[in-house]
């Protein structure tokens, strides 16, 4: 009896799975006729704020039990795969293979794009200024951490946009050829991950020597090689390099994330959720901070985040980084930074993008 229900049910499955693979090669084809119209039209190829409907439409459809954030994973490989056949999109990161930048990068274009690592920051924007690529991820801000601020002086001279962020947790795991924790004779990572799991190394390998180099990814093909490293990195790690966990979750703090900025040359289309990054300098004053921000506060703009930095060619003047919430063509965001760019030395948008909601 059992085993004729389970044919039953297969034989549904095995159904269904041709019906969406139909569905599948179907939504494809409409996707090349999308493209060839947006071809004509000289349109961009790639649409974020369509991505964000999508998503937001499917998680707000669905009634389980798939939950949300796997369907959004799911998604966004279809479109992906899509967007490959219209125009395959080319990706520029922070390496190398298997950090995190690239794990944000793979969230936010999915597997069907082409994925070019870079040895540092500069050399994101440069590809992206010079329309090698067509987007770059590059990290900015830690919760743990902070600020990269490397990112943020590169702002400065750059004529690149912000085009979307990404939220990405992060989460640690000792890596090693074996699986074994008796196998590790000492440890490797970037100093920042080895800094997030302090308590844990404290307490469980207070004996093995940490070292630190230049990024988790070497870490971890250095552990790919020698049976006796192991590797502090994220699970995607493992996967690029051959390896196995040893400890999962390893980080003192499990409320750890990352953000990470995509950018490009052109500006998202304005939805119903976005934000405005922008930067500015002043010179140092008293109340200048209260002064700058007085035409935000008279319109209504909510702040999301301010940073300030030392402006490298110029003693005593500072570059203050804002996130507000709101879009550039708001009428209430673009008087505000208009008032706002009477009072700087100089005012930079830097780009209005569209926020995802929570899918969970």
């Amino acid at each position: 009896m059992a085993d004729k229900k389970l044919k039953n049910l297969r034989d549904r499955i095995d159904d269904i799975d041709m019906k969406i693979l139909n569905l599948l090669n179907e939504r494809a084809q409409l996707a090349l006729e999308v493209g060839h119209v947006k071809k004509l039209d000289g349109r961009a190829f790639y649409v974020p704020s369509r991505e964000k409907e999508v998503l937001e439409r499917i998680a707000g459809s669905n009634k389980g039990p798939f939950p949300n954030n796997t369907l959004k994973v799911i998604y966004r490989e279809i479109m992906s795969a899509s967007l490959a056949l219209e125009k395959p999109l080319k990706i520029a990161f922070l390496g190398p293979d298997g950090t995190f930048t690239h794990m944000a990068s793979l969230r936010q274009f999915g597997s069907a794009a082409e994925y070019l690592s870079k040895k540092n920051i500069s050399d994101v924007f440069n590809d992206v200024e010079r329309g090698k690529v067509d987007f770059g991820v590059i990290p900015v801000e830690n919760s743990n951490e902070g600020m990269v601020t490397h990112t943020l002086d590169r702002f400065v001279e750059s004529d690149s946009s912000i085009c979307g962020d990404i939220i990405l947790p992060i989460s640690h795991c000792l890596l090693n050829k074996t699986g074994r924790f008796e196998d590790v004779q000492k440890i490797y990572s970037h100093p920042q991950p080895i800094a997030q799991c302090r308590e844990w190394l404290s307490s469980y390998a207070p004996d093995i020597p940490v070292m630190d180099v230049a990024s988790t990814a070497l870490a971890a093909e250095m552990a790919s090689e020698d049976n006796t490293i192991g590797a502090i990195a994220g699970e995607s790690a493992a996967t690029v390099y051959g390896l196995r966990v040893v400890e999962a979750k390893i980080e003192d703090n499990p409320h750890n994330v990352t953000r990470f900025l995509v950018i490009g040359k052109n500006l998202p289309n304005k939805t119903d959720h976005d934000k405005t990054s922008i930067l500015f300098s002043v010179k140092d004053e008293a109340g200048i901070l209260y002064k700058m921000l007085e035409p935000l506060s008279k319109h209504g703009i909510n702040l999301t985040k301010i940073e300030s930095r030392p402006l490298k060619t110029k003693a005593w003047e500072y570059i203050f980084f804002i996130d507000l919430e709101g879009h550039i063509e708001d009428k209430n965001v673009a008087n505000a930074i208009e008032e706002l760019k009477k009072r700087s030395k100089f005012l930079k948008v830097l780009g209005s993008y569209p926020t995802m909601k929570e899918l969970g």
